[in-house]
């Protein structure tokens, strides 16, 4: 009688307790999910960014935008753009699609896949060299919005500069006096780049120190329009002075690929270091020394001086979005202070191309950005147009560079090379 007595007990609790949690009594209600709440879903390369978006940026967003919930669904970046591709034709790409720069988002655009952005609240906040990935060969339309850029300059060990006594250059002249004192001093290698996979050569080589002899976006753009040339002294001077670099690069450089050079900078036997912004991640976890950075010098003191700050990042709006109005809304919030400041500080070394100042945690990174209000930004020159044709300016770039650091190449004759094979296709405006 007792045990039939303690059962009904326990049902009786039991069924209170479920009562209870269901809205009765004064229990906690569990959370209801909004049922008018939308799923956007982000498509990008970078899977490498998975956690800063999951834990970080869209946190940010959906607590001031409890409607919108948005799911970040990365593909490897060697297959995303068939993996896009393929999603696109079949209606089944999610509503934001993150944007490699120039003609592969412009194909996206060309074959209807992406909407125009013109109109969308906050786009005057970037400027027009931020937004030529992304914008039709007139400039008229642009179909994604600017989300990131890396910056080209040069990473230093900060211990080896303070031992020899040497200042970060600011002139060409002061450049190679400071790395003739590395090399004379015999314990450290001056510069630490190797030309293995020929694309460091003309990326931290060519595509660094360039700009400030072309005149950043000017040159760039004459090229485009014909006015310039590839042959002309801008372009011959840089090559002279990149051929200066093969006596001062890693013993056996012709070897050294671009993760050897990582490695040997970050064990502390290089001074200076021929960087994208996008290395600071790496070395801020590999080298055990303070670093500094410095940018690609000037031809004479108090030139004004030109940054690589390239483009590197869009995103974009799926013209089948069923949400247009809520990607519409996600995207207007990137173009925010708020995003630029997450953005930035969460994968430092890429930078907001939103004109709100951003203050970044990590000092390396600062450096680089700072740049951007003493320089004119500009973009590499081989990227829009110029590389559509063949021979590739983008390909033929890295095997030129290559050539004159090796000495395989005369400057002067290489900047013909250049030029030459330019002609071969492109036809100007």
């Amino acid at each position: 009688m007792v045990r039939k007595w303690r059962w009904k007990f326990a049902l009786v609790s039991l069924l209170t307790t479920v009562l209870a949690a269901c809205g009765g009594g004064s229990a906690t209600q569990a959370p209801t999910t909004n049922p008018n709440r939308v799923t956007l879903t982000i498509e990008s390369w970078r899977s490498d960014d998975q956690k800063v978006w999951t834990e970080q940026i869209i946190p940010l967003f959906e607590k001031s935008h409890p409607d919108i919930h948005v799911e970040f669904r990365p593909t490897a970046p060697t297959e995303y753009n068939a993996a896009l591709n393929s999603k696109l034709e079949a209606g089944t790409a999610g509503d934001l699609i993150t944007c490699r720069p120039f003609d592969v988002s412009l194909g996206l655009y060309t074959a209807g896949h992406l909407t125009a952005l013109d109109d969308l609240p906050g786009i005057a906040h970037f400027s027009d060299v931020a937004k030529s990935a992304w914008q039709t060969d007139d400039g008229k339309t642009l179909f994604c919005l600017p989300m990131a850029s890396v910056i080209h300059g040069f990473i230093y060990n900060k211990a080896i500069f303070n031992e020899l006594g040497l200042t970060e250059p600011k002139t060409v002249d002061e450049f190679f006096a400071v790395l003739d004192k590395i090399k004379q001093d015999g314990r450290y290698t001056p510069l630490v780049m190797g030309t293995a996979e020929q694309w460091e050569a003309a990326t931290m080589g060519f595509q660094n120190i360039g700009p400030n002899y072309w005149f950043g976006e000017n040159g760039r753009k004459a090229l485009i329009d014909g006015s310039a040339k590839l042959s002309d002294a801008a372009y011959v001077s840089t090559l002279k002075d990149l051929a200066r670099w093969g006596d001062y690069l890693p013993d056996g450089f012709e070897a050294v690929k671009y993760a050897d050079a990582q490695m040997l900078f970050a064990s502390g036997k290089g001074a200076i270091y021929p960087a994208g912004s996008w290395d600071i991640s790496y070395f801020n976890q590999n080298a055990k020394f303070e670093l500094g950075a410095f940018k690609a010098p000037v031809a004479k003191a108090n030139d004004q001086c030109f940054i690589s700050d390239h483009t590197d990042i869009g995103i974009g709006i799926n013209a089948k979005t069923a949400h247009m109005a809520q990607a519409r809304t996600f995207l207007e919030w990137m173009t925010g202070p708020e995003f630029a400041g997450e953005f930035s500080n969460a994968l430092p070394g890429f930078f907001s191309l939103s004109d709100y100042p951003v203050s970044l945690k990590n000092p390396l990174a600062q450096t680089f950005v700072d740049w951007r209000k003493q320089c004119q930004s500009t973009i590499r020159n081989s990227y829009q147009i110029l590389s559509r044709g063949e021979p590739n300016l983008e390909n033929e770039l890295w095997r030129i560079s290559v050539g004159v650091i090796d000495g395989t190449f005369a400057p002067e004759d290489a900047a013909q090379d250049l030029q030459k094979g330019l002609d071969n296709w492109y036809k100007k405006p």
